[in-house]
C-alpha cells in the first residue's frame, strides 16, 4: 500500500470514529441529563441492557483506534528519533490494549451479572 492510500486510510479512520464517539456522546449526555441512575444499581442495571453494553462495547475499540491514529501521527510529525518514535508507540500500543481489555472485560461482566 502506497503512503497516499496509508494516509488517507488513517484520515477516514478518524473521521468515521469522531463521528461514531460525537453521536454516542450525545446520547450519553442527554440520557444522563434526563435520567440520572440514582444508584450504582440503577447504573449496573441500564449497563446491563443489551443495547447500552453494545453500544459500550463499540464505543471501546473505536475510541482506542481514535486515540491511536491521533497519537500515531503526533508522533511521526514531532519525534524525529526512529528509535524513541518505535518506544513511544510501543508504549502507547501497550496501554491502549491493556486498557481496552479492561474495559471491554468490566462492560462484559456488567453485562452477563446484570
Amino acid at each position: 500500500m502506497s503512503r497516499q492510500a496509508s494516509g488517507l486510510k488513517a484520515w477516514l479512520v478518524q473521521r468515521v470514529t469522531a463521528l461514531y464517539l460525537a453521536v454516542f456522546s450525545i446520547y450519553l449526555l442527554v440520557h444522563f441529563l434526563v435520567a440520572p441512575p440514582a444508584d450504582y444499581g440503577a447504573w449496573r442495571a441500564w449497563v446491563a441492557q443489551p443495547l447500552v453494553s453494545l453500544g459500550l462495547l463499540v464505543t471501546v475499540p473505536v475510541l482506542l483506534a481514535h486515540a491511536w491514529v491521533g497519537l500515531r501521527d503526533i508522533l511521526m510529525d514531532y519525534v524525529k528519533s526512529l528509535g524513541l518514535r518505535v518506544g513511544l508507540l510501543s508504549a502507547a500500543a501497550f496501554v491502549f490494549l491493556a486498557a481496552g481489555l479492561w474495559a471491554l472485560r468490566s462492560i462484559i461482566l456488567v453485562g452477563l451479572q446484570g
